[in-house]
């Protein structure tokens, strides 16, 4: 599933290629597209027909589009599968295609010799769609008032990070995924940093000192602006930006899917373990287990 970067990638894309553009039509393909939209396909094309798109925004995973004056924005979730692409009119239809928003033709279509542009919504797996929300006071699509500000968000709170995260009572990677605590961080990225901090992911946090929560998030900002300077992880051709392009990340990773593969710092043999419904990848090494679990 995409993370914080592959997420902000799709979000710097719309924010150049949508931003500003009118909606004149909506055509939902596939019902599970919206069906976080409980009014239904229909009501979600009329509601968005004619409306003036604002400046992408994201917030960990989620990524929302304002709506110019409305109060409400279309809320994207892309699941596991999920593709937001920028695409010409007259380009074949993709064949998981599942939402087409069509744009009021602008100079920049012209100039591109093109006859419109169109925002498209593709998912081969249907675990993604999209929806429209009301907006909390601070901008947020109201269904996810609850998640927590990213570390990249420049109002990120170290220090409550820091004290919060001792207080939980529980292992530092579930810490890490708790979307009510520090957003945006997934599986890929959590063994990433927690590599780069020597730490194993059953890890208590409570015997986390302050300096050793500081490095950690240091870590995590790390691995994600390096990801993001190479346009995310794509372990596959579903994760791709808004023109199809995918992210090169996955070749400098230290921890995630390298089982039996040489640790980058000391050589050891990297491991895999089943946890919580995923894998966790480490270094028996250099990121040696706790003597007792929280």
């Amino acid at each position: 599933m995409p993370e914080l970067p592959e997420v902000e990638v799709v979000r710097r894309g719309l924010e150049r290629w949508v931003a500003g553009r009118t909606v004149t039509e909506v055509e939902v393909l596939h019902p599970r597209a919206v069906r976080r939209h409980p009014a239904g396909g229909a009501d979600f094309a009329a509601r968005l027909e004619g409306q003036r798109f604002g400046v992408a925004r994201r917030r960990g995973k989620y990524l929302w589009l304002p709506l110019a004056d409305t109060g409400t924005s279309v809320l994207g979730h892309l699941g596991m599968s999920g593709q937001l692409l920028v695409q010409p009119e007259e380009t074949a239809d993709e064949k998981h295609l599942r939402i087409r928003i069509r744009f009021a033709a602008s100079d920049g279509d012209s100039a591109a010799g093109t006859t419109g542009t169109e925002l498209r919504f593709v998912d081969q797996r249907t675990f993604g769609g999209l929806s429209l929300h009301d907006q909390t006071p601070d901008g947020l699509p109201d269904v996810i008032g609850h998640i927590a500000r990213d570390p990249l968000d420049p109002e990120f709170d170290d220090a409550a990070f820091q004290s919060a995260l001792r207080l939980r009572r529980t292992t530092v990677k579930r810490a890490l995924l708790d979307q009510s605590l520090i957003s945006g961080v997934g599986n890929i990225y959590a063994d990433e940093a927690l590599w780069r901090s020597r730490l194993h992911y059953d890890r208590p946090t409570a015997t986390l000192t302050r300096p050793r929560s500081a490095e950690l998030l240091g870590h995590v900002r790390d691995v994600m602006n390096a990801a993001l300077d190479v346009g995310g992880t794509s372990f596959d051709s579903l994760y791709v930006n808004v023109n199809g392009e995918s992210g090169y990340f996955d070749r400098s990773l230290d921890a995630y899917g390298r089982e039996d593969e040489p640790c980058h710092r000391c050589g050891t043999p990297m491991r895999r373990r089943a946890w919580m419904n995923r894998s966790s990848y480490f270094c028996p090494r250099c990121q040696r287990p706790p003597r007792t679990s929280a």
